[in-house]
C-alpha cells in the first residue's frame, strides 16, 4: 500500500527474496503504482480496498503518507492479514492506538520500519554501555524540508519530530529506557511556509523513568541533511550513534566503528520469517512503536502548547 520512495525500497529488498511474491501494488496516484508494479511484474491497485478485494495475500506493507495512515491498516487486520507499517504510524496518537487494539485483538503479526534498531552499532552500543546507567542522552536530526508536497504541512506530516526525529526518540528509548515529561519549543517555519506549516525548528527536554535526561535538536531549515543520531554519556564513556557509524571515547582514546550490515534488509527479513513462523526478531512491533510515537506526538504537543507534557502510562 504506497508506491512512494520508501514503498519502492522496500520492493526492492522483498524482491530479491526468493520465499516472497509482490502480488500487488495499490496507490491513489495510479501512474505512479503502475511504474512501481511495472518494475516488479505485478498487479496496480487505486486503493487499498480494490487490492485486498483481488488479490490472496499473507501479508502488506503499508508504506503511505503519515495523514493517510489508519483506515488501511483496520482493514488489513480485518482480513486478517500480517502487517508491516513504516514510520511513523499517523499524525497523532489517537489513529495508532486504535490500530494497535485492533492488532492486539487479531493476534496479528506486525512490525514497524524503525530499521535502526537493526544496526550492528546500536547492539555494539548496547554491549559497550552494560550496566552503566546512562545520565545524559543528546539527539539531533539537521536536514532539509523533503521534496513532497504534504511534508511541510503540520496536517500532512505532523511535523519533523513525529515524520524524522521519531527515529532518534526511538533509538532513545532502545537505550536509555521511558520518557516520563516532555518540555519543548518550536522556533518559525520553513521557507516559503507560513499558516498551517510545520516549525523551523524544535527543541525538547526529556526526563527518563530511571533518572537520566534528555534533549532532542531537530531543524529542517538546511538544503543537506547535516546530522541525525543520539549521543549517550554514561560514567567513563561516551558514545555518538548515526545510521552509519559509532563513536566511542573513554578518555583512552576515539574508536569509529563504522556500520557493515544492512540494517534495511534485515527489518524486512526478520517481518517476513515472523510471517512465515521461521523466526521471533521482530524488534519493533506495533505496540512498541506505539510507545515511541506516543512520545513523538508529546514532543510535539508540548512544542505547540508550551506546556510540559507527562506520560504517565508507559506502558503504551
Amino acid at each position: 500500500m504506497g508506491a512512494g520512495n520508501v514503498a519502492a525500497r522496500h520492493a526492492r529488498v522483498l524482491s530479491g527474496f526468493p520465499d516472497v511474491r509482490i502480488v500487488g501494488i495499490a496507490d491513489t496516484d495510479a501512474a505512479r503504482a503502475a511504474g512501481l508494479a511495472r518494475e516488479h511484474g505485478t498487479a496496480a491497485y487505486g486503493d487499498h480496498a480494490a487490492l485486498l478485494r483481488s488479490e490472496r495475500l499473507d501479508a502488506v506493507y503499508v508504506c503511505v503518507p503519515p495523514f493517510a495512515h489508519g483506515q488501511i491498516e483496520l482493514a488489513v487486520l480485518d482480513a486478517g492479514l500480517s502487517l508491516f507499517v513504516e514510520k511513523p504510524l499517523a499524525l497523532d496518537e489517537a489513529t495508532a492506538r486504535r490500530v494497535a487494539a485492533a492488532a492486539r485483538r487479531r493476534g496479528a503479526v506486525t512490525a514497524v520500519g524503525h530499521h535502526w534498531r537493526y544496526l550492528d552499532v546500536v547492539e555494539q552500543a548496547r554491549r559497550l554501555l552494560g550496566d552503566r546507567p546512562v545520565r545524559l542522552a543528546v539527539g539531533v536530526w539537521l536536514d532539509k524540508v523533503p521534496p513532497v508536497p504534504w511534508w511541510p504541512r503540520r496536517d500532512g506530516s505532523g511535523g519533523q519530530v513525529i515524520e524524522q526525529a521519531v527515529h532518534v526518540l526511538d533509538l532513545a528509548r532502545l537505550l536509555v529506557g521511558e520518557v516520563t515529561e516532555v518540555s519543548a519549543h518550536e522556533s518559525g517555519h520553513p521557507p516559503d511556509q507560513a499558516e498551517g506549516a510545520v516549525g523551523a525548528a524544535t527543541g525538547a527536554l526529556l526526563r527518563f523513568r530511571d533518572g537520566a535526561t534528555g534533549i532532542l535538536g531537530a531543524t529542517c531549515l538546511l538544503g543537506w541533511k547535516h546530522r541525525a543520531g543520539l549521543e549517550i554519556y554514561a560514567e567513563g564513556i561516551a558514545l555518538r550513534i548515526s545510521e552509519d557509524r559509532l563513536v566511542v571515547d573513554t578518555g583512552a582514546g576515539r574508536r569509529v566503528i563504522v556500520e557493515a550490515g544492512d540494517a534495511r534488509r534485515r527489518v524486512d527479513r526478520a517481518f517476513v520469517d515472523a510471517v512465515l513462523r521461521r523466526g521471533t526478531d521482530v524488534r519493533a512491533p506495533y505496540d512498541d512503536a506505539l510507545r515511541t510515537h506516543r512520545l513523538a506526538c508529546a514532543v510535539a504537543r508540548a512544542a505547540t502548547s508550551g506546556a510540559p507534557v507527562r506520560l504517565e502510562d508507559t506502558d503504551g
